[in-house]
């Protein structure tokens, strides 16, 4: 059994290697990393029948509002992302995926699955905390 910092160790190995191959495949998609995670969530909340917003989208991106804002309106001029006013808030939009948006996370996504069963496997033997 290896030691703490071992386990540790090949733990970080692996969260970097799918960082670098889900650059790889999103930019083969044409997309960004941070627009990947952007159509993903949208994608997740809208499949629960959750509206999706800019406010949010700032604490799972780790972003301000105005970073979110700049990404949706990005993502928005890339085709990937419509926006719809909000009935409730005339303030704010609801964001839901475009047929192109669609179509590059589903690649992305697929393309990223082998990678993701391997970053499972390196959660699975990570030693726990003493």
């Amino acid at each position: 059994m290896d030691g703490p910092y071992e386990s540790a160790a090949r733990f970080r190995v692996a969260l970097l290697t799918f960082q670098r191959q889900t650059e790889e495949i999103t930019a083969r998609n044409g997309l960004t990393t941070q627009r990947y995670l952007l159509l993903l969530l949208t994608r997740a909340w809208t499949d629960r029948g959750e509206t999706v917003t800019v406010t949010r989208l700032c604490e799972p991106l780790q972003m301000t509002q105005s970073a979110v804002t700049q990404l949706v309106l990005g993502a928005e001029q890339a085709g990937l992302l419509r926006r719809s006013p909000n009935p409730d808030d005339g303030r704010s939009h609801h964001l839901r995926l475009t047929a192109t948006g669609a179509r590059r996370l589903q690649r992305s996504f697929e393309q990223l699955g082998e990678e993701r069963a391997r970053l499972r496997e390196s959660l699975a033997v990570l030693e726990p905390a003493s």
